[in-house]
C-alpha cells in the first residue's frame, strides 16, 4: 500500500514530462472506443435503428421527403461539374431509367422505393448539367489579343465615373481576324465617348482576353462562371468606341426581340434613376431596382460589404415580397373602396393577379438574378395559390423554386448567390415556422394605444433582429468558403439599417415605379433616395469598426458538413433535425480545432507574372517578385493563404541585362557571356525568404533550392543553367531545360494554370507541384489547349510540355 502512495507522488510530481496531462489523454482515448462499444451493442444498434426509422416515416409521412428533391437533383449536378471525366450523356439516361424502373418495382412499401428515387434523382441532375453544357456550347478565347471588333450592343451598364460596360454580341473581326471568334463578349469603355444604345452597332479597338482561370489550385475559375454565361472574351476598348450604322441582318426571332425590349426598358428606367439621384445613392437605388451594381463606386460596395449590408443591393425575398404586399394590400384596400366591385368580383384574388403582374415586371427588368428569379417563384406560387383558394406552404414553394432552377440551368448550384440565396431563405422559413408554432409567453399584453405601439415597435426591431441573426449564421458558412471573410458587425448595421429600408427605401421605390408611367416618379425617388443615403451612413459607420474575420482556405469537408447539417436542421421536423445541429457544430468545431494542410512553399499565377513563397521572419508574411503585384491576383491571394504582410523584393542598381533586341533577335555572343555574368551575380546575391531583382529577373533561395523568375525569353538558356526553377513570364518555343532544371512558361502555364510547389527541405529538387487543371479538359478549360497556328487542340492538360527537341542551354537563347 505505501508503495502504491509512493508510486502515485511520484506520477504527480511528473507533471512537467508527462503527468496528468498524459494521463488524462490515456484515459480519454480509452474512454471513446469503450462509449463507442457501448453504444454499437448489436441490441443498442437495433434501437438506434428502429428509432432513426420511425422518425424517418413520421418525417415522410408530413411530406419533408418532398423537400429533399432538389437537393438530391443539386447533388446529381455538382457530382457531373466535379467529375474528372463525366460518363457520357446516353449512359446516364439509360441508368435513369433503370433507376425509376427500380423504384416502380420496388412494390407499395416507401423504403423499398425509396433508394430508386434517389438514384433517379441523382442521374438527373447529372442529366441536366450535361444538357446545359451543350446547350451553351460556348466559345471562349483561346489567347489574348488586340483587334478591331464590331458588333451588337445587346447590354450596357454606368460605371460609378464615366466607364461604360457593354455586352456584344460579335460580328467580325479585323487587324488580325480571329480564326476562332467567341460569340459574345464583355467589353469596358472607359474613355469619355456617347454612349452607344442597346440594339445599336458599336465598333472599336480592343484588347480582348480569355477569362482568367483560378488564382491558385482549388479557387474560383471565372471561366466557369463566364461558359455559362456565354461570355467567351473580356477586355477593354483602346480609346473611345462608336456607333456605326448596322448592315442588313436578317429577320430576328421573336424570343430576340422581346430580350432586347426588356433590356432596353431596363436601361431606360437605371438612367432615369440616376437623373434624379446622382453618385451613389442612384447607384444604390439601381441596383435595388434593375439590379445594376457597376455604377456604386468603390468605397459604398466596400462599405457595404463591410458592413453585411451588401445583401440589399440583391433583389431578394425581401424585396419581392415588398413588391408584392404592396400591391396586394393597396389593389384590394381600393377595389374595397367600390361597391360594385367589392360585391360583384373577388377583389382578393383580383389583388393576388395585380400583384403577380407587378412581381413578373419586376424580375423581367431584375436581369434575372438567382436571388430574384427564387423570390419570384416563390411568390408567384403564394399568390397562385391564392387565386385556386388553395394553402401556401413556404418551403414547399422553396422546394419547388429550387426545383425548377436546377433543372433549368444546373450550374448555379455551384454559385455563392444561389447557396447563400436558399441557406438563408430556408433558415428563415424554418426558424419562423418554430417560432410561431411555439410563441414567446414573455412577450406582455397591450393595454392602450401607446402600449399597443411600443410593443408593435418591439416586434419590428424583435422580427428585424432574429432575421439578421438567422440570416447571418446560415449564410457564414458560405461567406467563410467563398469570400474567406465573416463580418462582425452585421447584426448592429441590419438591425439599423433594416428598417429603413422596410418602411422607407421599398415602399418609395415601388411607389415611383409606378409613378414612372405618368412622370410623377420624382418625388418618390427623393424619398427613396433620403432612405438610401441613411442606409450607407450606417455602412460607412459600421464598416469603420473593423474589416471582420479573415479566413484562409477550408478543406472540402467543411462545406460538405456544412451543408448537411444546414439540410438536416432546416428540412425536418422530427428529432432528426437534432442530428443536423450537431454535425454543423462538429463540422465548424473540426474546422477551427484540426490543423490544416502544410502550405506549399511557392506560389505561381497562371501568367507566370507572380511569384510568391513565405518569409521565415513572421507568420502570415509573403515574400513577392513585384513592386507591384497584380491586383486582382493578389487581393484573392491574401485571405486565402492568410497573407498579413508582403516582403517586396530587394532592387539591385548595380546590376543590368545587356538590351533586348525590339525584333526579337537572338543576343550575340558578347550579350549571351554579359547576360551569364549578371545572372550569376545575382544568384550569388540570392537570400532566403526574400526575392532579390534586377530589370527583368529576380533570385531566391528556398532550402538551398535556386528560383529565378524572368521577364526575358533570349536568356532563358542561360538561367536554366544557373537555377533549380525558372518562371518564365513570356512565351517561348523552350519547353524544358538541358540542366534537368524545372522551367515555368507563360506557355506551359496556359495548359496547366496557376501552381503551388512543395519543396523538400532534405533533399535537392525534390519538388511536389500540383497545378489548377490536369487531365482531360472540361469544356470550360479546353481553350487552353487551343493552338490558333495549327486549329488543334490538346487532348490533356499538363504541367510542362513534353521535352523541346532543342532544350535549353548556356548557349541557346530564344527570341
Amino acid at each position: 500500500m505505501l508503495d502504491w502512495g509512493r508510486e502515485q507522488n511520484r506520477e504527480l510530481d511528473d507533471d512537467s514530462a508527462h503527468g496528468i496531462g498524459e494521463r488524462f489523454k490515456a484515459q480519454a482515448a480509452d474512454l471513446i472506443p469503450k462509449t463507442l462499444g457501448y453504444l454499437l451493442t448489436s441490441s443498442r444498434r437495433q434501437s438506434w435503428r428502429s428509432r432513426i426509422a420511425e422518425a424517418f416515416d413520421r418525417e415522410c409521412r408530413y411530406g419533408h421527403d418532398v423537400f429533399f428533391v432538389p437537393v438530391f437533383l443539386g447533388m446529381g449536378a455538382a457530382l457531373w461539374f466535379s467529375l474528372r471525366t463525366p460518363p457520357r450523356t446516353d449512359i446516364i439516361a439509360a441508368l435513369a431509367i433503370l433507376a425509376l424502373i427500380g423504384r416502380w418495382l420496388g412494390g407499395v412499401r416507401g423504403d423499398k422505393r425509396r433508394p430508386g428515387a434517389v438514384a433517379a434523382l441523382i442521374l438527373s441532375g447529372m442529366l441536366c448539367a450535361a444538357w446545359e453544357t451543350d446547350r451553351q456550347s460556348t466559345i471562349i478565347l483561346d489567347q489574348p489579343v488586340v483587334t478591331e471588333i464590331s458588333g451588337v450592343v445587346e447590354r450596357r451598364e454606368a460605371g460609378s465615373s464615366t466607364e461604360w460596360r457593354y455586352i456584344i454580341t460579335l460580328h467580325e473581326t479585323a487587324r488580325p481576324t480571329i480564326r476562332r471568334a467567341p460569340q459574345r463578349i464583355s467589353l469596358l469603355a472607359r474613355a469619355r465617348h456617347a454612349p452607344v444604345p442597346i440594339g445599336a452597332t458599336i465598333a472599336g479597338r480592343a484588347r480582348l482576353s480569355p477569362p482568367s482561370g483560378p488564382a491558385l489550385p482549388g479557387m474560383n475559375d471565372f471561366a466557369f462562371q463566364s461558359f455559362y454565361a456565354q461570355i467567351g472574351a473580356i477586355g477593354y476598348f483602346l480609346g473611345a468606341p462608336k456607333s456605326i450604322a448596322a448592315k442588313a441582318e436578317s429577320e430576328t426571332s421573336w424570343a430576340t426581340r422581346v430580350e432586347a425590349w426588356q433590356y432596353q426598358l431596363r436601361d431606360r428606367i437605371s438612367n432615369r434613376i440616376r437623373e434624379i439621384l446622382p453618385g451613389d445613392t442612384g447607384g444604390f437605388a439601381a441596383s435595388i431596382i434593375t439590379g445594376e451594381r457597376r455604377s456604386m463606386s468603390r468605397e459604398a460596395t466596400e462599405a457595404l460589404r463591410l458592413s453585411g449590408l451588401a445583401h440589399i443591393t440583391a433583389i431578394s425575398g425581401l424585396n419581392m415580397a415588398l413588391a408584392a404586399g404592396i400591391f396586394f394590400v393597396g389593389a384590394r384596400r381600393l377595389l374595397s373602396l367600390i361597391p360594385f366591385v367589392a360585391q360583384a368580383f373577388p377583389i382578393k384574388k383580383l389583388a393576388a393577379l395585380g400583384a403577380l403582374f407587378a412581381i413578373t415586371g419586376y424580375v423581367m427588368i431584375s436581369g434575372y438574378q438567382v436571388s430574384a428569379v427564387r423570390a419570384y417563384l416563390m411568390t408567384a406560387v403564394m399568390l397562385s395559390a391564392v387565386l385556386i383558394d388553395r394553402p401556401a406552404i413556404s418551403l414547399r414553394n422553396l422546394c419547388l423554386a429550387a426545383t425548377i432552377m436546377i433543372a433549368c440551368q444546373p450550374s448555379i448550384v455551384l454559385g455563392p448567390s444561389f447557396q447563400m440565396s436558399f441557406a438563408a431563405t430556408a433558415a428563415l422559413i424554418s426558424g419562423y415556422a418554430r417560432w410561431t408554432a411555439r410563441p414567446p409567453s414573455f412577450l406582455p399584453k397591450a393595454k392602450g394605444a401607446p402600449a399597443r405601439l411600443a410593443l408593435s415597435v418591439g416586434k419590428l426591431f424583435s422580427a428585424t433582429f432574429l432575421t439578421s441573426v438567422i440570416g447571418a449564421l446560415s449564410t457564414a458558412v458560405f461567406s467563410i468558403w467563398h469570400f474567406h471573410r465573416l463580418s462582425t458587425h452585421g447584426l448592429e448595421a441590419n438591425l439599423a439599417a433594416m428598417p429603413l429600408i422596410s418602411l422607407l427605401v421599398m415602399p418609395a421605390g415601388f411607389l415611383a415605379m409606378l409613378a414612372m408611367p405618368l412622370g410623377l416618379d420624382e418625388p418618390f425617388f427623393h424619398v427613396m433616395g433620403f432612405g438610401l443615403d441613411l442606409v450607407l451612413d450606417v455602412a460607412h459607420t459600421t464598416a469603420s469598426w473593423g474589416e471582420g474575420i479573415a479566413f484562409e482556405r477550408m478543406p472540402p469537408w467543411f462545406i460538405l458538413g456544412a451543408i448537411a447539417g444546414l439540410l438536416l436542421l432546416t428540412l425536418l421536423r422530427t428529432w432528426l433535425r437534432l442530428a443536423g445541429g450537431l454535425i454543423f457544430l462538429l463540422t465548424a468545431l473540426a474546422a477551427a480545432t484540426v490543423p490544416t494542410a502544410t502550405p506549399a512553399d511557392l506560389f505561381v499565377s497562371e501568367d507566370a507574372r507572380l511569384v510568391a513563397l513565405w518569409a521565415a521572419d513572421q507568420k502570415g508574411a509573403a515574400a513577392v517578385n513585384r513592386l507591384r503585384p497584380s491586383a486582382f491576383l493578389y487581393d484573392q491571394w491574401r485571405p486565402v493563404l492568410g497573407i498579413r504582410h508582403t516582403e517586396f523584393p530587394i532592387q539591385l542598381a548595380e546590376l543590368r541585362l545587356p538590351q533586348m533586341s525590339p525584333r526579337g533577335e537572338l543576343l550575340t555572343a558578347t550579350a549571351q557571356e554579359e547576360a551569364r555574368v549578371v545572372l550569376e551575380r545575382l544568384v550569388h546575391a540570392a537570400v532566403a525568404n526574400r526575392f532579390t531583382c534586377v530589370k527583368g529577373a529576380c533570385s531566391v533561395l528556398v532550402y538551398g533550392n535556386k528560383i529565378l523568375t524572368m521577364d526575358r525569353p533570349d536568356v532563358v538558356g542561360q538561367a536554366c543553367d544557373l537555377a533549380d526553377i525558372v518562371v518564365l513570364a513570356a512565351r517561348s518555343s523552350v519547353q524544358s531545360c538541358r540542366s534537368g532544371a524545372i522551367l515555368l512558361t507563360e506557355s506551359s502555364l496556359r495548359s496547366s494554370g496557376a501552381l503551388e510547389i512543395w519543396i523538400d527541405p532534405e533533399s535537392q529538387r525534390q519538388f511536389t507541384i500540383r497545378p489548377s487543371f490536369e487531365g482531360r479538359p472540361f469544356p470550360w478549360t479546353s481553350h487552353r489547349l487551343y493552338d490558333w497556328r495549327t486549329a488543334t487542340s490538346a487532348e490533356n492538360h499538363g504541367m510542362i510540355h513534353p521535352k523541346s527537341e532543342r532544350p535549353a542551354s548556356i548557349n541557346d537563347s530564344d527570341g
